[in-house]
């Protein structure tokens, strides 16, 4: 979006990584920036990232969503039918097999309709923003990432909804976010069969495919507002990936080497999913919020621990707003020069390469 007015000074676009339980880091972070007047606008996000950011467009404050995630028993997210329950006595990969998933993800799928319902939130068409309604990148408060396993394609939803035969306005927004919730093999993919092919799509995970999507709602020449990016870090680099993911088990007993080595991939790929590089005009509008060791699936999550986050959340953003500044973001990042940080680093290599041939080249 382009042009600048008074009215536009404090509105922003927020994207949100997915992080499993960790999200309750993220409500500490929109707190803060709620506090200080900023007014979302356009709000995007995978995974965990997804939830936070679908209740926000849906008219929770930052504070509400860290109260329902503080209070929310996550083992219920565990849920079984009753021949999985079965299966689990047999054999847990044939259920994994069979359904390509171990818990089947509609205790949460009824939880958000029911949080939704209480914002009279059903489908995308109650999402709608009437000032750009003929915009389809800007037409939903929310759009939500999510992966087609079935097509190999991410998913914008709900703009993407027609890969499905759907008409984007119709979509659930609960099951668009149940879709993108959906880790592999913990939860089953969410099933649905485009009306016209008869084709069944299985779609998993956004964060699979762009679990960072900060990109999202960038546009030619000095945009309106600025797009804050909100990440989910590890604070300390030195503890090893594999200290950090939790032992995987299934009703108090070890899971099957074979789902073990499975699961541990798919862990290991979203933990460290886009960690090693940003470009630096992502990086200056990212705030990094640390998560404390805690892991993704980690259900069994302190209360103590739940709130520790969530400040974790609060002092990042806190942090972030001090040095922030937009007009300086634009003119380095947004006026026709490009940058990245890998330039950055070439060049310093270089002046230090040139340095060191000079003193070397002393008698």
């Amino acid at each position: 979006m382009t042009g600048k007015s008074a009215k536009t000074e404090k509105r922003v676009d927020i994207v949100l990584e997915g992080g499993g339980v960790k999200g309750v880091a993220l409500a500490g972070a929109i707190s803060v920036l709620e506090e200080e007047g900023y007014q979302p606008q356009n709000v995007a996000g995978a995974s965990a990232g997804a939830i936070i950011a679908t209740l926000l467009a849906a008219g929770y404050k930052g504070s509400e969503i860290g109260k329902i995630i503080a209070d929310q028993d996550f083992s219920l997210f565990m849920d079984k039918g009753w021949e999985d329950w079965l299966t689990s006595i047999i054999s847990l990969p044939f259920s994994i097999l069979r359904d390509q998933g171990i818990y089947e993800g509609n205790y949460f799928l009824n939880r958000m309709k029911e949080l939704l319902a209480a914002k009279n939130i059903h489908t995308f068409r109650d999402l709608i923003v009437p000032e750009y309604a003929d915009q389809p990148k800007y037409r939903y408060k929310v759009q939500v990432i999510a992966s087609d396993i079935t097509e190999k394609r991410m998913f914008v939803l709900p703009r993407d909804a027609s890969y499905l035969g759907m008409d984007p306005d119709d979509l659930s927004v609960a099951e668009a976010v149940r879709m993108s919730m959906s880790f592999p093999i913990f939860f089953e993919p969410f099933r649905i069969r485009h009306p016209q092919t008869g084709r069944e799509h299985l779609i998993v995970d956004g964060g699979l495919l762009s679990n960072f999507p900060v990109w999202l709602f960038d546009s030619d020449g000095k945009p309106e507002w600025p797009t804050f990016g909100l990440r989910l870090v590890e604070d300390n680099n030195k503890v090893s990936l594999g200290e950090r993911l939790p032992a995987l088990s299934f009703a108090g007993e070890a899971l099957d080497p074979l789902v073990t080595y499975v699961m541990d991939l798919v862990s290991t790929a979203l933990e460290a999913h886009d960690r090693l590089y940003i470009e630096s005009d992502n990086f200056a509008r990212t705030i990094a919020i640390p998560t404390l060791g805690v892991s993704t699936l980690d259900f069994k999550l302190p209360h103590e621990k739940t709130e520790a986050l969530y400040a974790s959340g609060r002092e990042a953003a806190g942090k972030f707003l001090t040095a922030w500044n937009f007009k300086q973001y634009v003119a380095t990042f947004r006026s026709g020069a490009t940058f990245s940080r890998r330039q950055n680093i070439v060049e310093q290599m270089g002046k230090r390469k040139s340095k060191r041939k000079k003193i070397d080249e002393i008698p």
